[in-house]
C-alpha cells in the first residue's frame, strides 16, 4: 500500500481550508500558494472533493472553498475515498488472484490489514489534526 500524492495532497488541502475558513472561503490559488502544490492538480482534486459532499464553493469575488459540514464530521478516510485513492496493502486489490490466479498465503493478513488502516484513518478527523496540530501531539493508534 501506497498513499500517492493524490491522497496526501487532498488531505493536505482540507486541514488547510479546517485552518483558514474562518476568514472566509478559501480560494485554490491560496491553498496552491501556502501548500506548494500544483493549481491545476488541486482543480482536479476539488473536482472530486465537492462531488462527494464535503467542499462547497462559493463564485465570484471573495469566492473560493469551504467545507460543507464540521471538522469533526469528516474523517480523513473520507477525503481519501473520496480522490479514488486505495488503501488496500493487498497486491490483488481484494480480487483474491494473487498468486497465479489463486489467493496467496498471506491474503486474510493483507486484508485485515487494509481493513485496520481503513478504520483508523476513518476515526481521524479533520478536527482531530487541528486539535494535534495545535496542542503538538502524535495521533495515536487504538486497536
Amino acid at each position: 500500500m501506497k498513499l500517492t500524492s493524490k491522497g496526501r495532497y487532498a488531505v493536505t488541502a482540507m486541514i488547510d481550508i479546517a485552518l483558514n475558513q474562518d476568514a472566509g472561503p478559501i480560494t485554490l490559488a491560496l491553498i496552491s500558494q501556502r501548500q506548494d502544490i500544483s493549481l491545476s492538480y488541486l482543480e482536479q482534486l476539488f473536482a472530486k472533493l465537492k462531488k462527494a459532499g464535503l467542499v462547497k464553493s462559493a463564485r465570484g469575488p471573495g469566492g473560493g472553498y469551504r467545507l460543507s459540514r464540521g471538522a469533526t464530521a469528516i474523517s480523513i478516510s473520507d477525503i481519501i475515498h473520496a480522490v479514488d485513492e486505495k488503501l488496500d496493502a493487498r497486491k490483488c486489490e481484494g480480487r483474491a488472484n494473487c498468486q497465479g490466479g489463486t489467493q496467496c498465503l498471506s491474503h486474510e493478513l493483507w486484508s485485515d490489514l487494509s481493513e485496520m488502516i481503513d478504520q483508523f484513518l476513518g476515526r481521524v478527523t479533520l478536527q482531530t489534526l487541528l486539535d494535534k496540530r495545535r496542542i503538538g501531539q502524535k495521533i495515536e493508534l487504538v486497536v
